[in-house]
């Protein structure tokens, strides 16, 4: 096990080492998704913690905490002669303790705010990228008002409207018989019964607000190194984003959009309490002064609706310096006010009305497709923006650009997938299993089942899509078997080991064909969407009912559709929760998803406040911190080194280091997903205007992948530098078949293990050669404490 020890081991600041010879080297490790241990990367069973906790943390080989102390041939081990090896270990960022298995019911919020990072690059035109952040808070706001919906539908209508106001119901359910109208106890009036199943609704608003503002505490609160951008330096005027100092310090964007989503979660489940209430209050027989609160209540929702939208619309994020301050009347006042307006109309609805009785569904339930046709239009406006950026500035972007709504587009089909499937299974339980919709007896709204049918239709199409790149992983491997061969020469030829790794090649080559499997889902998940509501609305009936008159074929289509969907839907759902709770049980299972979070955490909460946190706000100030204390201290050469998403990582650390840091600063990346998925999804971030600024900034960069990788690859430059950061394919096996070396067979590494190639020490070697030598910095006091003046404010 890893034990602790003082920062750097060292007992005082001086970097100078015996003898007065040139300080250590430094390589910073720092791992890919799935997460490893510190044994792992240091390949030693005995390591140290040497700074930081233990959610993320630098360790070092036991023998080598003092190494700067010392001359290299005191050290021991088998890397003595090279530079000292530190390892950054971030995985329990996104896979630690059994709280993270609730994440998972957080998908759809992660979704939608990946798709704030996918926009095109932006061309001098601040006002469309304004107006594109802008509609994708929208939608990311429908996405909780969908969610809180959906719990309304199973608290409020499913069971205290439907099922405890039905004595066929409620009868076999002993935990209703008090709501049941047949007892006519205090809680029977059908008011009353939702002002109580209010609370399952409450309950979870408050508990996206609890893990928002929790997650914000524990993973997003660490304030970035403050460097000052010097303005006279060449590349101050176009500063690529992740270079701004406030860029992974969303502090005040992410408060203020935790209060305007906390505050229409409120007001949901204030208007599934008063639009039935109201509706009642305007028949015949509703009383006066109830009307008149009533439509006092109605106006005060509408006020609290604006200044939600007002809030989210107000302005994006703040990069260009760490803003620490809070906009504390918003973020206190506006969900308080809410959360009044959600009492008010508890009292409300709980108001005596001895002749209101619940029959049918809930008045109202039509409010999913006003949600449906709002994130329609949402998501037409954000592709019309991104079209307009694509056009000013044309690169390797995939579907021309419109990726961030591909992307939100399957955000709301995984919202509607749980809202609904929450609603079916609800229903269907209730019910005692009947088809939803099909009988007199309890059913969700018409939409969601709507939605539920078009779910077999669209795997059907991902099928079919699956296949045809299955063939065309088939084509592609039967045209490389001729040039394996040519990778091993004097080799005895198998055709086996060449089919193997012919496929392998070919499988990795699927990553760039992901597009046209996004795309095309995305598409057909709106075009099936937009179906659903016009069905729903024009006929009011589910698919199975409303094709009754239809010919045979096409009404045994629609009924099996249906019942399969309704499954299907139900599901999914069940199948995230029971992921979920072996997640909580299992640290291996944690792991497994963690790979999720890795990838699609990384992204600052921009655009929706109640997704997974983002790790990368606490990973790249620690390890710029790290770089920065480092070489200021010890005066030494560093090469931050990093696998797959660490590779990422180490990439963004390195744009916020300030100019006299890079300077002795070296890059190495191996199985790297910069270009070859960032560059193409995250244009605006990670293009190759970007990457050829990294490559320009940085002091040296290698980057290492193969054929056989499939997630790192080549980076290619626009100015056709790009040899000069790749040093060309590795050979992937190492050695084709047996040899006196190798007499077993040598495995097909893939994406893994890069550093048992002898190309890494090489290249490692090389880039620390490149880089100037140091002379031991003076004796300095308190040098670590230098540093915190640069701290803000937390």
């Amino acid at each position: 096990m890893p034990t602790d020890t003082p920062a750097d081991g060292a007992q005082g600041a001086t970097a100078a080492r015996k003898g007065g010879a040139p300080p250590s080297d430094l390589e910073l490790l720092v791992h890919g998704v799935g997460g490893t241990t510190p044994e792992e990367m240091l390949r030693d069973p005995r390591t140290c913690r040497v700074t930081g906790d233990e959610t993320a943390a630098v360790y070092r080989r036991a023998d080598e905490v003092d190494a700067e102390q010392r001359p290299p041939e005191d050290r021991e081990g088998p890397d003595r002669e090279g530079p000292i090896r530190e390892a950054y270990v971030w995985c329990n960022l996104t896979s630690g303790n059994s709280s993270r298995a609730l994440w998972l019911l957080l998908l759809p919020f992660m979704v939608a705010n990946l798709a704030h990072w996918m926009r095109p690059p932006a061309d001098r035109r601040e006002r469309t990228v304004r107006t594109y952040g802008l509609f994708v808070r929208l939608v990311a706001l429908t996405l909780t008002v969908l969610l809180i919906a959906g719990a309304c539908e199973v608290a409020l209508d499913l069971i205290a409207w439907q099922c405890a106001g039905s004595a066929d119901c409620a009868g076999g359910k002993s935990w209703l018989g008090f709501l049941s109208p047949e007892n006519h106890g205090w809680w029977s009036q059908p008011g009353r019964r939702l002002a109580l199943a209010a609370a399952l609704p409450g309950a979870l608003t408050g508990l996206l607000w609890y893990l928002s503002n929790r997650t914000w505490s524990a993973y997003e609160s660490s304030p970035p190194l403050e460097s000052p951008v010097d303005e006279s330096a060449p590349e101050a005027g176009n500063r690529p984003a992740l270079c701004l100092p406030g860029f992974w310090y969303g502090r005040r964007i992410v408060a203020r959009l935790r209060a305007a989503h906390t505050a229409a979660g409120f007001l949901t489940i204030a208007a599934g309490l008063t639009l039935p209430t109201t509706t009642y209050d305007r028949k015949p027989g509703g009383g006066g002064p109830q009307d008149a609160a009533g439509w006092a209540l109605l106006t005060l929702l509408a006020a609290g609706a604006v200044a939600v939208v007002a809030v989210v619309c107000y302005r994006g994020r703040s990069e260009t310096k760490v803003d620490g301050e809070l906009d504390r009347i918003t973020i206190t006042a506006l969900p308080g006010a809410a959360l009044a307006v959600l009492a008010l109309s508890v009292l409300y609805a709980g108001w005596s009305r001895p002749g209101w009785a619940s029959t049918g569904k809930l008045p109202g339930n039509q409010a999913f497709c006003a949600i449906a046709i709002g994130e329609g239009a949402l998501i037409v406006t954000m592709a019309v923006c991104a079209l307009v950026l694509h056009r000013s500035a044309p690169g390797r972007t995939p579907l021309y650009g419109l990726a961030g709504p591909a992307v939100a587009v399957l955000a709301c089909g995984l919202g509607a997938v749980l809202a609904g499937g929450v609603a079916q299974r609800f229903a269907d339980w209730l019910d005692g299993g009947a088809t939803p919709g099909e009988g007199p007896g309890i059913a969700p709204p018409v939409l969601l089942t709507w939605l539920a049918t078009a779910i077999p239709a669209l795997l059907l199409a991902l099928v079919v899509l699956l296949l045809i790149f299955t063939v065309r992983v088939w084509q592609v491997r039967n045209r490389l078997l001729p040039t394996i061969m040519d990778g091993y020469p004097g080799e005895r030829p198998d055709p086996v080991r060449t089919r193997r790794i012919a496929r392998t090649i070919a499988r990795a080559g699927l990553t760039d064909s992901a597009p046209w499997i996004v795309g095309p889902v995305a598409l057909l998940t709106l075009l099936f969407g937009a179906a659903a509501v016009t069905g729903a609305w024009v006929t009011d009936q589910v698919p199975g009912r409303a094709a009754d008159d239809a010919p045979g074929a096409v009404d045994a289509a629609a009924q099996t559709a249906q019942a399969l969907g309704s499954w299907l839907m139900g599901l999914a759902f069940l199948m995230l929760v029971t992921w979920a709770r072996r997640a909580y049980r299992s640290p291996a299972a944690r792991r497994t998803i963690g790979i999720l979070w890795d990838v699609g955490t990384f992204w600052p909460r921009a655009a929706h406040p109640f997704a997974p946190p983002c790790y990368a706000e606490r990973a790249v100030p620690d390890l710029t911190w790290r770089m920065e204390t480092w070489t200021r201290r010890h005066g030494g050469r560093l090469v931050i080194s990093g696998h797959s998403q660490g590779s990422v990582l180490a990439a963004a650390a390195v744009w916020q280091l300030d100019h006299r840091t890079r300077g002795k600063v070296a890059l190495l990346t191996y199985g790297s997903p910069l270009e070859r998925l960032y560059g193409r999804w995250f244009p605006a971030y990670f293009g190759p205007t970007q990457l050829l600024s990294l490559h320009g900034e940085v002091r040296c960069w290698r980057n290492l992948w193969r054929y056989t990788d499939p997630i790192g690859g080549p980076i290619r430059l626009p100015d056709g530098s790009g040899p000069e950061v790749d040093c060309g394919a590795l050979k992937d096996p190492l050695v084709y078949g047996r040899t006196p070396e190798h007499p077993l067979p040598a495995p097909i590494l893939g994406h893994g293990d890069y550093q048992v190639d002898p190309v890494f020490d090489r290249e490692r070697a090389g880039l620390l050669a490149r880089l100037p030598e140091q002379t031991p910095p003076p004796p300095q006091e308190g040098a670590a404490g230098q540093m915190s003046s640069g701290r803000s404010s937390g």
